[in-house]
């Protein structure tokens, strides 16, 4: 099965777009609290779920600890939700070749994020890898999106369009592994979305970034998109449960693509 099937078959189930962020916090949750703070916040959300998005470079941050307990988290999660690994990761082929191995081998997550502007050929290490997804950041939510990705070129197009240039490019060329573009909310637009190709979509950007699910309304896409809540679950309103925050994220969103 395809990554995007996978998805998508996730998303129909759970009438579901959300995508619960992992990103623990050592300084403030204590690094031996964290794996059965994560356990928690796994079990409590995996109802309302479509996929779950650990990034990487929290867990880094406790050194060899923190990627066995990524590792340790990793086997346990439930299979049949989607995994991505944000990683960001954009080097030499040789290098990116290595990174794929880990991630998609060793971790066995089901999409990873990379950063294309070192060029396509840092890519194809990742790209036929059959089952699996990999997102490359293409207008980002940070303010400094704007320095290079929706800076304009001499022919009137914005950067961001070669990152869609990228994915129709592995589309032609039948690449096993599913490619599609994160895309921040607080930079969205209808503009970004007509000039991208319609594939799967990571949304970070709502919750405690402040991004606005209008933005995506009206678009026509139809491959399965992906909205991003990290610290509006784990660490906002903890009056309320994982559960219930986990749920009216996804009602939002559903409303919101008309699910």
């Amino acid at each position: 099965m395809k990554f995007s099937e996978k998805l998508a078959s996730r998303i129909r189930d759970t009438r579901s777009a959300l995508c619960v962020g992992l990103d623990p916090r050592p300084e403030s949750d204590g690094v031996g609290q964290i794996p059965s703070f994560l356990r928690q916040v796994i079990e409590e959300t995996a109802p309302y779920t479509a996929a779950f998005k650990p990034n990487i470079a929290y867990f880094e941050a406790m050194g060899l600890a923190g990627l066995e307990m990524l590792e340790s988290l990793l086997a346990d999660m439930p299979r049949e939700i989607p995994i991505v690994l944000d990683v960001k990761r954009g080097d030499i082929g040789e290098t990116q070749k290595y990174y794929a191995q880990a991630y998609f081998e060793r971790l066995n997550v089901d999409a990873v994020t990379l950063s294309p502007f070192m060029g396509y050929d840092t890519l194809a290490p990742f790209l036929d890898y059959e089952g699996k997804g990999v997102y490359l950041l293409t207008v980002t939510s940070n303010p400094g999106s704007a320095d290079i990705e929706r800076q304009q070129l001499a022919d009137g197009r914005k950067v961001y369009e070669l990152v869609g240039d990228m994915v129709s490019r592995s589309i032609a060329e039948g690449r096993k592994t599913d490619v599609g573009m994160v895309v921040g909310l607080t930079n969205a637009d209808s503009e970004i979305l007509t000039r991208t190709p319609d594939a799967p979509l990571l949304i970070p950007g709502l919750g405690a970034q402040g991004g606005d699910l209008s933005s995506l309304t009206g678009a026509g896409r139809t491959a399965p998109p992906l909205i991003n809540v990290s610290r509006g679950i784990l660490y906002r309103d903890m009056d309320k449960s994982f559960a219930q925050k986990a749920a009216s994220y996804a009602e939002d969103i559903r409303k919101a693509l008309g699910y």
